[in-house]
């Protein structure tokens, strides 16, 4: 069940980020990341009588530290795209993400079989082909300047599933409004610094409310997948394999055309999960 719950994450991550991507062509960055996650929040709060279970300080600390983290790399992220290649960032602010729980797991004592660990490492290789835009040419070209950023935006992302992890297992949804809470507060803040309007266009709203909500969506699944037992190590590469499916998104809806290197990624992303799911 942990293995399907994460999959679902990242499926669904994908989703939400083809959407704000669509999004952001209409709306201003801060708009869009402001308002998909105020969204996400209030559709959390309507369901969390059904979906909420009982937290202590310690739940709300790693899911407020979660949420920071978390839209710190959003915003080190879309600062990075300003500046660098998104050929470059992408991929490398991908693998990283992945990579941090992979690592936080198996050091915390995940005990995972060989199959599963060629799993791992096979997903972390599709997640960088997969994100590979521009093809693997633009990897070797890239410059410390762009690199360094798309790292620290990857291990936040990373960060974020680590400490949401956390917390207790039977306390539902509710971390994710601690979460949530602290990650919106962030991002206005820093909107109102930056003298940056969060007001979006009309054409933009349901795109950004859509996104939200599946953004809201992925964490939830994600969460549940590690409350049902899942070892941090699987269902953070898992989880992490969400440019899959916004590639895919993008091949469908845009009719944007695949590299090489990004066919085989989704052919390695495929393999991988057949991997992780074999009996060790």
């Amino acid at each position: 069940m942990a293995v399907v719950l994460a999959l679902g994450s990242a499926v669904v991550y994908g989703a939400s980020d083809f959407l704000g991507g669509l999004a952001s062509r209409r709306a201003s960055v801060s708009a869009v990341v402001a308002v998909s996650q105020i969204a996400g929040l209030v559709a959390l709060l309507v369901l969390l009588p059904w979906l909420g279970g009982p937290v202590g300080a310690a739940d709300v600390g790693w899911a407020g530290a979660a949420g920071i983290a978390g839209s710190s790399g959003l915003l080190v992220f879309f600062r990075a795209l300003a500046g660098g290649l998104m050929s470059v960032i992408a991929p490398v602010t991908a693998v990283t993400a992945a990579a941090v729980p992979v690592l936080v797991g198996l050091l915390g004592g995940d005990r995972i079989g060989p199959p599963a660990t060629a799993g791992i490492l096979l997903a972390l290789v599709a997640v960088v082909l997969v994100s590979a835009e521009g093809g693997l040419r633009v990897l070797r070209a890239a410059r410390p300047a762009s690199v360094g950023p798309a790292l620290l935006a990857g291990a936040a992302f990373g960060l974020f599933f680590v400490l949401l992890d956390r917390t207790s297992a039977d306390a539902g949804l509710t971390p994710l409004v601690a979460a949530r809470t602290a990650s919106v507060a962030l991002v206005l803040l820093v909107a109102l610094a930056g003298r940056r309007s969060v007001r979006p266009t009309r054409a933009a709203l349901p795109l950004i409310v859509v996104s939200g909500l599946g953004d809201m969506a992925a964490n939830a699944l994600f969460l549940l997948a590690t409350q049902a037992g899942g070892p941090l190590a699987i269902t953070g590469v898992l989880s992490s394999l969400y440019p899959v499916s916004t590639v895919v998104l993008a091949q469908l809806v845009l009719r944007e055309r695949l590299v090489p290197a990004q066919v085989t990624g989704l052919a390695a992303a495929a393999a991988a999960v057949v991997l992780i799911t074999l009996p060790g």
